[in-house]
């Protein structure tokens, strides 16, 4: 797949998009680390029923989160972080390429940061 470029009104305008699929997702995260770590705690015990309703719950929530993460990336960003709800958008400022970024709970795409420097190099659009 080639790289999308967005400006930023258009990864602005994904956001009506990405906001219920990134809320599901964390959603999902959460329930699955806390099933993730009854599981690991199972599996210490000896007699342990590895095909039990939890680890059955566990297996569902990775598929829904799977699916979620490619109807994200199918819009064209790329999801950096699942703990932070971080997206970033490829575009161009000045000619280089950097990423657009986006966190859960923001209102509007306003930072940018370069491709090597991540979300600590966050710099505020002009």
């Amino acid at each position: 797949m080639t790289a999308r470029y967005f400006t930023i009104e258009e990864a602005n305008a994904l956001l009506p998009t990405l906001k219920p699929l990134m809320a599901e997702l964390l959603e999902r995260r959460a329930r699955a680390a806390q099933k993730g770590q009854w599981v690991a705690d199972a599996l210490r015990r000896p007699h342990v029923d590895i095909g039990g309703p939890v680890f059955s719950e566990l297996t569902v929530e990775f598929a829904v989160i799977e699916d979620l993460l490619k109807k994200i990336r199918e819009t064209g960003c790329v999801v950096k972080s699942l703990e932070g709800g971080l997206v970033d958008f490829l575009a161009k400022i000045d000619d280089r390429d950097v990423y657009l970024c986006w966190r859960y709970g923001e209102e509007a795409v306003t930072h940018y940061h370069e491709l090597h420097t991540g979300y600590r190099g966050r710099q505020l659009l002009s």
